[in-house]
């Protein structure tokens, strides 16, 4: 039998902490080890299968698209492209009116910075505590914790870090090199941190009156994760710049960076490969219409709720806090959270960190409730120490 955990340690360039498992099948919010053993994926490749694993209708469009044409670049036009432009501009904040597309979260933090500078002529901007926005040189300047930072310096001059939800600190750091504001709703990997609806008021005025752009990270949020489909919908958000990713085509690599009409596209001087491919493009499609039809927005908010319910029903004494908004959930412990992945794994259940002392929640928004239960069953187990 092939060690395919040996391959890997052979073979692949060593960057991820790795968990002592093989997935080789996923179907909907349940995974299989390469030993058949079955588990509940809360991870959901860190909130990638938002309709599910192997989702019937984005296999059948994938399975279509891939007899027809695979890949176009962007210098001609495509009709499954096309359709799912429309398609993003249709479902986003209505600020928005184009959009560019690429292949991952970060990509599309890379490109609105570069917008931003462009438009603007200005160099600088202003980002959260706290903040994540991707491990590339500009994403990752973005980013506050400076252990992603610390050996790959220098990073890309002119960011700057105020904390989250204090308008004043931010207001303060304004100046008239100031290109843009970059700020997640939602602070997925700093400990699911939820925005103040005042707070984001404050600061599209401020961007109003400053003329800064405002950019606005929903990688992890968008396509109904926190109840809505986009974040922003709970504050009528209005972003400059909209990065989304992740959830957006099913499973596939995609991203894409929706724009207002104050945003100049720098004719030549960006562009993606493999962005805006019609695999994706496809894929994407069959993705957002699968969630339209089925109001997983709805399913977010009311399975979050429940989660959260049943869980707030219990009195853990290792449990600080917990938050979240739809079906982003995260539970801040009183002490390091990763021993306590560890016997959640052994239980079967399958949960990301988000800093060192919190455990957080991504399951499909298609999870039953049967499976929800089973996941509070073992979490409350681990929590109160059985075995």
């Amino acid at each position: 039998m092939t060690d395919f955990k040996q391959l890997e340690q052979t073979y692949e360039f060593d960057v991820y902490p790795k968990r002592e498992i093989v997935l080789v099948r996923g179907k909907n919010a349940k995974v299989w080890d390469s030993e058949g053993r079955e588990y509940i994926d809360c991870v959901a490749g860190h909130g990638v299968a938002n309709i599910g694993h192997c989702n019937d209708r984005v296999i059948e469009a994938l399975e279509q698209q891939a007899r027809q044409l695979i890949n176009c670049p962007g210098t001609f036009y495509n009709d499954t492209r096309a359709r799912l432009l429309e398609k993003l501009v249709s479902i986003a904040p209505k600020s928005l009116k184009r959009a560019f597309l690429c292949n991952s979260g970060t990509e599309t933090v890379e490109a609105a910075i570069k917008f931003a500078r462009f438009t603007t002529k200005r160099k600088e901007f202003i980002c959260a505590m706290r903040g994540f926005h991707g491990r590339t040189m500009g994403a990752m300047s973005a980013t506050f914790n400076p252990e992603y930072r610390k050996d790959f310096e220098p990073v890309v001059e002119g960011f700057h870090y105020v904390p989250f939800n204090n308008f004043e600190k931010l207001a303060e750091k304004v100046n008239d090199q100031t290109a843009g504001v970059i700020l997640e709703i939602v602070q997925g990997e700093g400990g699911v941190h939820v925005g103040r609806k005042d707070y984001f008021t404050k600061v599209r005025d401020l961007c109003e009156e400053r003329d800064l752009l405002l950019i606005v990270d929903e990688v992890q949020t968008g396509f109904c994760r926190t109840g809505k489909m986009f974040a922003s919908n709970y504050f009528d958000l209005e972003p400059d710049i909209l990065c989304v990713a992740k959830a957006i085509a099913g499973g596939l690599p995609m991203g894409a960076v929706l724009c207002s009409e104050k945003v100049e596209p720098p004719m030549g001087k960006h562009g993606s490969t493999f962005g805006g491919n019609p695999l994706a493009c496809a894929a994407a499609i069959a993705a957002i219409d699968y969630m339209v039809e089925n109001r997983l927005d709805e399913q977010a908010r009311e399975k979050g709720d429940h989660f959260v319910g049943k869980l707030s029903g219990h009195a853990f004494a290792n449990v600080r806090e917990i938050r979240h908004l739809g079906l982003m959930i995260g539970i801040e412990l009183k002490e390091k959270s990763t021993p306590y992945l560890a016997k959640l794994m052994e239980k079967g259940v399958l949960a990301l960190p988000a800093g060192a002392t919190v455990l957080r929640f991504l399951p499909p928004l298609t999870i039953s409730y049967e499976e929800m239960d089973f996941v509070l069953e073992k979490l409350t187990e681990v929590l109160l120490g059985k075995n």
